[in-house]
């Protein structure tokens, strides 16, 4: 392989990085996921943000020519890229969720939920015209979920809660980030324990729930991420276990449950068979998102 010299000599203008950056990226054989699916699209993000450039301005600045410390800039971002597997987000400390730029580094998994769709239309149709006052994001991570959604709904009051001391270091830098400290706040807690006699109307949640086949065919991105984020046992329902028994509890009488289960849907469906999950769809994609009612929480309390 050339040496960065060499590399620098030969490439010169935006899409040379762009180019040289597709070739590494598929003989290396990356894994996307987090933002991009495919080489273009990611070479071209990390190199306009490492440029400090907006993305609409891609056309017209392809054929600009970097100066050498830009190029030495670029080459660090590619490499770091397709030689450590790094996430791009996690180069770039920023990942998009709900058209918001929050930051994450490797203490939060990287944003990606199809919530977003969800807080975009502010839940609509699924709380049937009721304004939620008060939203629980439940195992918040970077607070994104519940950030987005008092971002949405500006009358609504958030609590984000993490087990991770970590995670809501991050989380506090996204409240700031978006000048949402009056309207949202952080509490530490292992799902509901430090939650004790609160009630909210909406509890969102995106917890942990990969199962153990699963986490062990993880691609090597994926496990720069947190595996207390990720890994819930053996098959994936460890968490949205407690989070079914307990979560009624938590929610006024006509409160909503909306929480995220991915590839564990079919899991969950056979360890419940008798509860009417409603399993929600997304114009973007996406899946396994189930909504619970108090209601229904409380009549199937047996079964949990």
């Amino acid at each position: 392989m050339d040496t960065r010299e060499q590399l620098i000599e030969q490439l010169h203008t935006l899409r040379d990085y762009v180019r040289w950056g597709m070739t590494q990226f598929q003989r290396t054989g990356i894994f996307y996921g987090h933002g991009t699916d495919n080489a273009f699209d990611e070479a071209l993000a990390l190199i306009l943000h490492t440029l400090h450039l907006e993305h609409e301005y891609a056309n017209v600045l392809l054929d600009a020519r970097l100066t050498k410390s830009e190029c030495e800039q670029v080459l660090t971002a590619l490499e770091t890229r397709f030689q450590k597997r790094l996430p791009m987000p996690y180069i770039t400390g920023e990942a998009n969720f709900a058209d918001y730029p929050f930051y994450v580094d490797k203490r939060v998994l990287i944003p990606r939920s199809p919530i977003a769709e969800l807080i975009e239309t502010g839940f609509e149709p699924w709380l049937a015209g009721r304004y939620p006052q008060r939203i629980l994001d439940l195992c918040t991570g970077s607070g994104c979920i519940g950030i987005a959604c008092a971002l949405y709904l500006d009358e609504t009051s958030v609590t984000l809660s993490d087990i991770s001391a970590d995670a809501l270091i991050v989380a506090e830098r996204n409240i700031e980030r978006h000048a949402v400290e009056t309207r949202v706040r952080v509490v530490q807690s292992d799902l509901f324990t430090a939650l004790r006699d609160e009630r909210f109307d909406l509890i969102v949640s995106n917890p942990p729930y990969v199962d153990a086949p699963d986490f062990t065919d993880l691609p090597a991105e994926y496990r720069h991420e947190p595996r207390l984020a990720l890994a819930a046992g053996d098959d994936g329902l460890d968490l949205v276990r407690i989070m079914l028994r307990e979560a009624a509890q938590y929610l006024n009488d006509d409160g909503v449950l909306i929480a995220e289960v991915g590839n564990s849907w079919i899991a969950l469906e056979a360890a419940y068979p008798l509860v009417p999950f409603t399993w929600l769809e997304f114009e973007r994609g996406g899946h396994g998102v189930f909504l619970l009612t108090r209601e229904q929480l409380i009549e199937h309390a047996a079964e949990f």
